[in-house]
């Protein structure tokens, strides 16, 4: 689904010039489910952008279910986002004037679809919140506000979602029944993206795909013995932060 070749993002920044992204190449079959993860800096949310059609890339080539996008002018872009990416965001983006069912269907609204309200409350019923539909986001809990955004990224019953921290301002448990979530997605044959910078989650993927200056360092398939080396190193990194604030 995603074919990504020799990828490269520059930031003029004065007189100097950031390379966000550095010769990148990185190919993701359809359902699979992968998370992006590195330092602040490595260049993931980069990435995550770019795989979104929400920038172009200065070099490289990107294709997603076979069609060249990085070349592709605004309103083609425009129309690849609505029509093959679900986004959801650690900061929901949700319209706080509005219920939940209208948030969820705005995406239809943007594809000019007729049917939005029905198909808006069949996407809030996947996620278990139908019976807040005509709740605005204020009334609702982080975890709901969070449902209600995936909701809104399915809508359009797109092939690929992409997630950018979608458990970063949730609690443990509620972060917990997020990726639980994403899992029962993933299973329907949904392919996942998922930008975190915590270890316990991009654990959970099948594949983990680890980023720094810019470059990927390592793309390995998660199996138990990685997933234990994972959340040793996550453990790890805890006692060493304890160590600090104790010290």
């Amino acid at each position: 689904m995603i074919d990504i070749e020799k990828m490269t993002k520059l930031y003029p920044m004065g007189d100097t010039v950031v390379r966000a992204l550095d010769g990148v190449d990185l190919h993701i079959d359809k359902g699979e489910f992968v998370s992006l993860t590195g330092a602040s800096g490595s260049g993931k949310s980069t990435m995550m952008h770019l795989i979104g059609c929400l920038d172009r890339p200065t070099e490289g080539l990107y294709k997603l279910d076979d069609q060249r996008v990085d070349q592709m002018n605004d309103r083609r872009l425009a129309r690849i986002r609505n029509r093959y990416i679900g986004f959801v965001f650690q900061t929901f983006n949700l319209i706080n004037r509005t219920s939940a069912l209208d948030n969820v269907g705005l995406p239809l609204v943007y594809a000019h679809q007729r049917v939005t309200r029905k198909k808006a409350m069949q996407a809030l019923e996947r996620v278990g919140l139908a019976g807040r539909a005509h709740h605005r986001p204020s009334e609702l809990s982080g975890g709901e506000r969070q449902r209600v955004a995936i909701a809104r990224a399915l809508v359009n019953n797109p092939p690929l979602l992409l997630a950018d921290e979608p458990t970063g301002n949730l609690d443990t448990h509620t972060g917990e029944q997020i990726m639980a979530l994403f899992h029962d997605l993933h299973a329907a044959g949904v392919t996942i993206v998922l930008v975190t910078h915590e270890m316990a989650i991009a654990a959970q993927a099948q594949r983990v795909v680890r980023m720094r200056d810019g470059k990927v360092i390592e793309d390995r398939q998660v199996d138990q013995i990685f997933r234990e080396e994972l959340l040793a190193g996550r453990m790890k990194a805890a006692g060493k932060s304890a160590e600090a604030r104790t010290a």
